[in-house]
């Protein structure tokens, strides 16, 4: 008896924690609902309770298993459709490995529309130093009239500010009014009247190119491209959008004048009306200075924001640096030169602008995931830049307010990191992505031939780069 009763007891014991765990999927099968499985979230990919005090980032594990391109293929291809006209290019590359694991008309040349950014400033941070700065200028000359020619003068610096110098921004690091003040600092009383002179012939040739689509000028999207402007030469400074100006180098030389004429006054010193154009006179002497945000910094900014007139100048005074004319010739032709330089296969490659809104620019997928993959493992400072400077999916720049829909979509949120590219013809991301076994991945997902169909493409492409985001892929 009393081994019956402890027999019973036992199974009890057991039946218990067995009710508990496979009744509800037993119940579930016997209804006809399917079984609810928990998946696995790994720690990187869940919310932190809170932000660390320390900035750093671990290794990701190499021995991490890497997707099964076969079944990664299939979920891929499942996404990349839409109605409508259009194909797409792609390609999907194990970062620390090269291997290829997805290629879909990956050769095919087109319009990258801005991704093109990611070769513009790999070839900016490659050729100019990282922590480099550019310097707005004041020189000073005798007048006929015996008063003070001042001639102020760009250095590449198209994010300055009119007001005072902000030492914590990137836009409006270098300001207009304290060039200004230091200029009528280093005057004295006795420079008579102030007239001023405007020296932006650091770039060459024409400033507005010919491959741009009128209306793409009309509406702000580039303007004429001088070595000097005030916040990418947006009329309203405030914004980072909007018109822009037609001769932003003469917009940011009235704004100085301005200054001047405000700071000379309380110094007694008279600054005539008008801004003539002309080179800084042999013996003139330099008065004041200020500095931009790094070049580390400006490329960042480029990329979050996809300024078409921030990437045009930064490839011109790289074109400078590397012993070229600082016109469209001279910055295309670095772009070019440095990507093959870093081992980026060039063929095919045919460019008309360096910002992406020639519709004669032809790029491919697989060289978009080649230069994503050289930022990511290249050990340089300034290459590295590149690879920060790409928005987060649903956080951050041009991403910010993607990734928001629904729950196929959010998985890429806070996890993808890519540039994004957008024409009327066009939709395009490229970047990288920890998957959730923990394998980065490069990839360039690129929508060609759109007619009234961009909003389905770009989901598509956003829904692409959300499945590498999510998947193990095995």
């Amino acid at each position: 008896m009393f081994s019956g009763i402890a027999l019973a007891l036992a199974f009890a014991v057991l039946l218990v924690p067995l009710a508990v765990y496979a009744g509800p999927p037993v119940l579930k099968a016997l209804s006809g609902t399917g079984v609810e499985r928990q998946a696995a979230v790994p720690s990187y990919q869940r919310p932190p309770a809170e932000l660390t005090q320390v900035p750093f980032v671990n290794t990701l594990d190499p021995a991490a298993p890497m997707p099964d391109a076969a079944v990664l293929g299939t979920l891929l291809d499942g996404e990349l459709r839409f109605n409508g006209s259009g194909t797409v290019s792609a390609a999907v590359t194990d970062v620390r490995t090269g291997t290829v694991l997805y290629e879909r008309d990956a050769a095919a040349a087109g319009m990258p529309a801005s991704t093109l950014k990611i070769l513009t400033a790999v070839a900016v941070a490659s050729t100019l130093e990282p922590d480099s700065r550019f310097v707005t200028t004041v020189h000073s000359a005798p007048a006929s009239d015996g008063g003070t020619v001042l001639v102020l003068r760009g250095g590449g610096d198209v994010l300055l500010a009119s007001g005072a110098s902000d030492g914590d921004a990137v836009v409006g690091r270098a300001g207009l009014a304290t060039l200004a003040e230091e200029t009528v600092k280093s005057l004295g009383a006795s420079a008579g009247t102030l007239q001023v002179l405007l020296d932006d012939t650091l770039f060459s040739g024409p400033a507005l190119s010919g491959a741009w689509n009128a209306a793409d000028v009309e509406a702000g999207e580039i303007a004429p491209v001088y070595p000097l402007a005030v916040n990418s030469a947006w009329t309203d400074e405030s914004r980072q959008s909007g018109e822009r100006e037609d001769d932003a180098a003469l917009a940011a030389a009235e704004a100085f004048r301005s200054a001047l004429a405000a700071a000379g006054a309380e110094a007694g010193l008279t600054v005539a009306d008008g801004i003539e154009r002309g080179p800084v006179p042999a013996g003139a002497r330099q008065l004041a200075a200020v500095e931009s945000a790094t070049v580390a910094e400006q490329v960042e900014q480029m990329l979050l924001i996809s300024d078409n007139y921030l990437a045009e100048a930064l490839a011109r005074s790289a074109a400078l640096a590397a012993g070229r004319e600082a016109s469209f010739a001279g910055a295309v032709d670095t772009v070019t030169a440095q990507a093959a330089a870093l081992g980026i296969d060039t063929a095919g490659m045919a460019l008309a602008d360096v910002s992406g809104l020639a519709a004669e620019n032809e790029v491919s997928a697989r060289q978009l995931t080649e230069a994503v993959r050289l930022v990511l493992t290249s050990g340089g400072e300034g290459l590295r830049a590149v690879a920060r400077g790409m928005p987060v999916a649903g956080l951050s720049g041009t991403l910010q307010g993607r990734y928001e829909g629904g729950d196929d979509d959010a998985a890429g949120a806070g996890l993808v990191r890519a540039k994004t590219g957008t024409l009327f013809e066009v939709t395009a991301l490229s970047g990288y992505v920890t998957d959730a076994d923990g394998r980065l991945l490069a990839f360039a997902l690129v929508a060609r031939g759109l007619d009234g169909n961009t909003g389905q493409a770009r989901s598509a492409v956003d829904s692409a780069a959300a499945v590498l985001a999510g998947c193990g892929c095995r």
